[in-house]
């Protein structure tokens, strides 16, 4: 077998179906033989019923959903799924990406021509089209992540001394080396990965695709960036910039640094003190967002904003879900810069996801973010919400 897909999903089961719809049409159009993994971390919202009832196996003999008891981690529930594998390839992928149909083949065929490649990740395009800058990443040192913490990264992007945390002085469109690659998409060859060993489970979540990484490196081997591209709706399996992910997130680079680098406490001390004052600044900014929305709430907010094309198929079935759950649809199939909308729904069933990925980073005013109905399961995506 060429390919083992895995997916953990936590409470996401409608980004899921959509994320395994996108994968089957990628393994279909590069007629790839591949199984499909999706472990599910005891989610509340009955994900591995609802997958397993969505992508029967009598159509699906290659889909094999693992429910967990309880929620054990984004590392220790990759590792389940890779002592079942069998294919030649690991694919990680997270739940909240859309894939195209020709993601696969393109990775899979950079793969087979660079036997040093440790791990590969692709071009990651956020909800509004931008390219994310998670894509590819610097080896967080403490020279780097001090830049980062201190924003001189963010001042000095395309210095490859201050700027290497995002690494953006690197080209976009060409393959190239890189430290990190990003856990939404971690392309690994399996005997390579049986020789570094698999997730370090001690990160419950967050610094595991940065430790794994690591390992590739220090093993010898080379990881890339494949720039082929992928939608990422980035942070719908997590929720971010809030005390709880601030705060878990830079404990996980504690155990990464712990575990790499010197454990002495001139390291460890600043890196705690940078994890109390971001997760504070995190804690206030959430504070005051409260208090903003508790001045404001007797104010009337304009609902969410979707274009649909009326003449696409099913859209009285859109406009009835909007109706329902009380959003505005505009009918048009050409979003009016100076009418701005929150997203552009397509319908699934007539537009392949590579066109909407494409269409939706050719959008250079990135003023929309990219919906999607399908009319098989009757579930509409806008960006950060589901409908049904």
């Amino acid at each position: 077998m060429k390919l083992s897909i895995i997916i953990v999903s936590y409470n996401v089961r409608h980004y899921v179906e959509q994320c395994l719809l996108s994968v089957y049409a990628s393994l279909r159009q590069g007629d790839i033989d591949g199984e499909v993994f999706v472990v599910d971390n005891d989610s509340p919202d009955n994900s591995a019923g609802y997958i397993a009832h969505r992508f029967p196996a009598d159509r699906y003999p290659a889909l094999h959903v693992i429910p967990n008891a309880r929620n054990v981690g984004f590392g220790r529930a990759n590792n389940q799924a890779i002592r079942r594998a069998k294919g030649e390839f690991i694919l990680f992928l997270n739940p909240d990406t859309v894939i195209t149909e020709h993601t696969l083949a393109d990775v899979l065929r950079f793969a087979e021509s660079h036997h040093d490649m440790g791990v590969a990740g692709v071009s990651m395009v956020s909800a509004d089209g931008r390219f994310a800058l998670e894509s590819r990443r610097g080896l967080p040192t403490p020279w780097v992540s001090f830049c980062k913490m201190t924003g001189l990264c963010a001042l000095l992007p395309k210095s490859r001394i201050f700027g290497r945390y995002y690494m953006r002085y690197l080209p976009t469109d060409q393959p190239c080396p890189i430290d990190i690659v990003s856990g939404a998409f971690m392309l690994c060859r399996k005997q390579a990965l049986d020789g570094v060993g698999y997730f370090d489970e001690s990160f419950f979540m967050y610094g595991e695709d940065i430790d794994l990484s690591y390992r590739f490196l220090k093993a010898g081997y080379t990881n890339y960036f494949v720039p082929t591209p992928i939608l990422h709706y980035k942070g719908e399996s997590t929720k971010k910039n809030t005390y709880h992910y601030v705060h878990t997130f830079y404990e996980a680079m504690l155990i990464f640094y712990q575990k790499h680098f010197a454990s002495s406490v001139l390291l460890t001390i600043p890196i705690r003190l940078a994890i109390y004052a971001r997760a504070l600044i995190a804690l206030i900014s959430q504070w005051l967002v409260g208090i903003g929305n508790f001045l404001t709430s007797n104010r009337t907010r304009r609902p969410d904003l979707y274009a649909y094309d009326p003449s696409a198929p099913q859209a009285d079935a859109v406009a009835d879900i909007a109706e329902r759950n009380g959003f505005d649809l505009l009918a048009t199939d050409t979003p009016d810069p100076d009418r701005p909308v929150d997203a552009v729904i397509y319908n699934a069933a007539e537009t392949t996801f590579g066109e909407m990925i494409e269409t939706l980073a050719a959008n250079s005013r990135h003023d929309y973010a990219l919906g999607t109905f399908n009319p098989h399961t009757g579930v509409l995506i806008a960006c950060h919400q589901t409908y049904e």
